[in-house]
């Protein structure tokens, strides 16, 4: 039996958030806005599928604290316009030459043990820069040569549904979406630790008990809007930070 995602709904900036789910506006509130993601994954040695998702997930809380995200920084504008409407995030994949020309543009490399991922300031959804528009989406597809550990204390974790099929790379958007939620609920000290820690977190796949557990929680929850892979609404992530040592 595949758990529910309950919720109460609640106004917010964004639209509506259920629980502390959020749910898109309509493509007419406003113009739609999109983070880019690139995952470098050359042939002979691609990253591991948990480091390439973890890596995502710290990229966009990089990109969501830096100095040039906020106030009058120089991706602030377009940082607010995406925030204001779909947290929309899109990952792409690129190797040799096409990730040397993508390293070129603005934006943030993030890596992780042998990940790495490049975050850029929003783009309008039918204006991406040429050099990311013509890389990959569909099809990126990474494993685990041995199961992830449990994980560390003082850790965030990103829980994923275990009843969802995704690709890699629709996972690490959702893990993004799961990271970004928590990074809004939290209160400005706990972010200030959490990003002068380095934002340690672990990605994980729920097993079913604890993912109804989770989903029942009122922890950030992050329904799908269902643009690609699977049905609009699908309850993705639950997002779980430590207790605090008061």
């Amino acid at each position: 039996m595949r758990a529910s995602c309950p919720g109460t709904t609640r106004s917010a900036k964004n639209g509506t958030v259920t629980g502390w789910q959020t749910v898109p506006m309509s493509s007419n509130d406003a113009p739609q806005f999109v983070l880019p993601l690139v995952v470098r994954m050359e042939r002979a040695e691609p990253p591991a599928r948990t480091d390439a998702l973890e890596t995502a997930a710290r990229a966009v809380l990089v990109m969501l604290s830096d100095d040039r995200s906020l106030g009058d920084g120089e991706w602030a504008e377009a940082m607010r316009a995406w925030q204001d409407a779909r947290i929309r995030k899109v990952v792409r994949r690129a190797r040799g030459a096409e990730w040397r020309k993508a390293c070129l543009l603005p934006g943030i490399t993030v890596t992780g043990d042998a990940a790495e991922v490049r975050v850029f300031p929003p783009v309008p959804l039918d204006g991406w820069p040429k050099e990311l528009a013509k890389l990959q989406v569909s099809g990126t597809e990474l494993d685990d040569t041995a199961e992830p550990p449990p994980p560390a204390p003082g850790q965030a974790v990103l829980w994923l549904n275990p009843d969802l099929r995704m690709s890699t790379g629709k996972e690490m958007a959702q893990v993004g979406h799961g990271a970004q939620l928590l990074w809004w609920a939290m209160p400005d000290a706990d972010r200030k630790a959490w990003r002068e820690a380095g934002f340690p977190l672990a990605v994980r796949t729920a097993d079913p008990a604890r993912w109804a557990e989770l989903t029942a929680s009122g922890l950030p929850l992050v329904r799908d809007a269902g643009f690609t892979e699977i049905a609009p609404g699908s309850c993705t992530v639950v997002s779980e930070f430590p207790p605090r040592d008061d």
